[in-house]
């Protein structure tokens, strides 16, 4: 599968999206901004990632988190996983959130966040008068025991 990378003006001295490792599911996105963003505890924003890309409709690529930035700093994808549907073709941009306790600085160039490439599989919606019964039935938010959901 190939995934076309445009790589916009702005981010013209960064490198592309690239798997750190071979075992590597995610490619890294960079921030391409062009003087550093301040995160307050609590506070969001989109960081622009420098790119805008083409994969056929049979994919979506989807904005993760970074368990690194998470695990030390608090900061993540504020809706993670964020989707990029084939069909868009505008910059992609990383919703990062700081659930840490202290300000955190993202600079040029840094890593915060992978995008990973999954299949997508259609559905067609059919209309139905009743659905088929189940043991679970219309339980949730718990309803199968401790942490379930």
């Amino acid at each position: 599968m190939n995934l076309s990378v445009l790589r916009l003006p702005h981010a013209r001295d960064l490198p592309l999206p690239s798997y750190a490792t071979e075992g590597s599911a995610g490619l890294d996105l960079l921030a391409a901004i062009s003087s550093d963003i301040k995160l307050a505890p609590g506070a969001r924003a989109a960081i622009p990632c420098g790119i805008a890309i083409a994969m056929s409709d049979k994919y979506e690529a989807q904005v993760r988190p970074r368990s690194g930035l998470a695990l030390h700093h608090g900061i993540t994808v504020l809706n993670a996983p964020g989707t990029i549907d084939s069909d868009y073709r505008g910059e992609v941009k990383a919703i990062l959130v700081n659930h840490g306790e202290t300000t955190f600085t993202v600079t040029r160039g840094m890593k915060i966040a992978q995008l990973v490439i999954a299949r997508v599989k259609r559905a067609n919606v059919v209309a139905v008068e009743e659905l088929p019964d189940t043991k679970r039935g219309e339980g949730g938010f718990g309803s199968t025991g401790p942490g379930g959901a």
